[in-house]
């Protein structure tokens, strides 16, 4: 039996950031039916050599080729020629895209496109439309994108489909492994501490720096010996602050704040969300947030910045899952490329009182939300209906807007009253 091929184009799909972790888990349900066959252009990342990848498990059936950047119009020229795919499925926000709606005029009268879509905030960025309107299919990622692309472009194709994280990993593990675990990961004067998360890339709208500040500031009304920091990032991401600069400079160097570096399996990931007391994320925008969610699978509870997709993780408007923070500002800005949309800062006093509310919970309480976030992400970020829901809408477009001879529902013109 012929299988339906996919071309796909985004973060390398074997990488660790959020936007590679959802490429995979998607691609893999396809793959995992048998009735899909996948050349993914993985990208964003440095390569140190750009051979082709296969796995021992999916063989030639997923050919991963590394691309600079998001790749460029003539490689995709150059696939959809050679590969002739039935689907072209690509995933992250708009800016790294419009070289590829440039050429959409050849790509969607053979191939139909599925965009994946990332946004973070609003005002609606009404200057999105033309990209929108270039797509057969939009998946949203959050409820805030679900609202922004059917405001913005209310004609076309949009279905929600939230990010999801596999529950059978993310999970909560059992006391005595988890206290195995501790006593293997931290120093014996830290086993009594408070442990905080923090699971991010080190990049500006992360806040890191601002968060290592305000934790001091914390340490300083609780005790420097109470709680403890551990911040899963690179400290000397050239895209983000010297946070190692930063704890020196403020003298966090007795095992305050620890970094942790090393590229973890999932599986030492749940470990460590079930070994800590709360996961934070403070970010000024934030298009989902996968580590808050993870961490809520492992019903560790969360401090959250209202924005973007966290603010939907920490409550299901009934119930909360750990502690929201409103933003204490919100700033239009902007760039070439993005002219306007709303950045959510916080400041030093809600994310210090917020700290310090958790640190005053009991266990008990604070076991509560834990339990009550994992209910809420197996309801509503379930994942097998994550990958069923995504084979549906890829056996859909393939039936329902077809490719090469058996394309349909594309017109590359439109009627307009003058």
């Amino acid at each position: 039996m012929k299988k339906i091929k996919i071309l796909s184009l985004s973060d390398h799909p074997f990488s660790p950031s959020g936007v590679g972790t959802q490429t995979r888990y998607v691609l893999e349900a396809a793959i995992k039916t048998g009735l899909f066959e996948i050349r993914s252009l993985g990208g964003a990342i440095k390569h140190d050599n750009y051979s082709a990848i296969t796995t021992d498990e999916y063989g030639d059936d997923w050919v991963v080729q590394p691309v600079d950047g998001y790749g460029n119009q003539s490689i995709i020229r150059s696939e959809i020629s050679n590969y002739r795919p039935d689907i072209l499925w690509f995933m992250t926000d708009p800016r790294f895209y419009s070289w590829l709606w440039d050429i959409e005029n050849e790509i969607r009268p053979n191939v139909p496109m599925i965009y994946y879509h990332v946004w973070d905030n609003i005002p609606y960025p009404n200057f999105n439309k033309l990209y929108y309107d270039s797509n057969d299919v939009i998946a949203t990622i959050s409820k805030v994108t679900d609202d922004v692309v059917r405001n913005v472009s209310p004609d076309a194709d949009v279905r929600h489909m939230p990010h999801s994280i596999d529950t059978n990993i993310f999970k909560k593990y059992d006391d005595k492994e988890v206290a195995h675990f501790k006593e293997n990961s931290v120093k014996k004067e830290d086993m009594n501490k408070m442990i905080f998360f923090w699971n991010n890339r080190n990049a500006r709208r992360k806040q890191s720096g601002s968060l290592i500040f305000w934790f001091k500031d914390f340490l300083d009304v609780v005790g420097h010996d109470k709680a403890m920091l551990i911040m899963h990032t690179d400290p000397k991401d050239p895209n983000g602050q010297d946070l190692t600069a930063i704890i020196e400079e403020l003298k966090l160097i007795d095992g305050q704040i620890i970094f942790s570096t090393d590229k973890y399996p999932q599986e030492v990931l749940a470990r460590i969300y079930n070994m800590v007391d709360c996961t934070i994320n403070i970010s000024d925008a934030e298009g989902f947030g996968l580590s808050t969610l993870e961490s809520l699978a492992c019903e560790t509870p969360i401090i959250v910045n209202m924005t973007g997709g966290l603010q939907e993780q920490v409550t299901n408007g009934k119930k909360w899952f750990g502690i929201g923070l409103e933003p204490t500002s919100k700033a239009i800005i902007g760039s070439q490329e993005v002219p306007y949309i709303y950045e959510d800062r916080l400041s030093k006093e809600v994310v210090v009182d917020a700290l310090l509310k958790m640190y005053n919970m009991t266990k008990e309480e604070r076991d509560k939300l834990g339990r009550d976030g994992r209910a809420h992400v197996i309801k509503n970020y379930n994942f097998e209906l994550f990958e069923k829901s995504w084979v549906d809408l890829l056996l859909q477009v393939y039936e329902n807007y077809g490719s090469w001879k058996t394309r349909k529902n594309y017109k590359p013109w439109k009627l307009q009253e003058v």
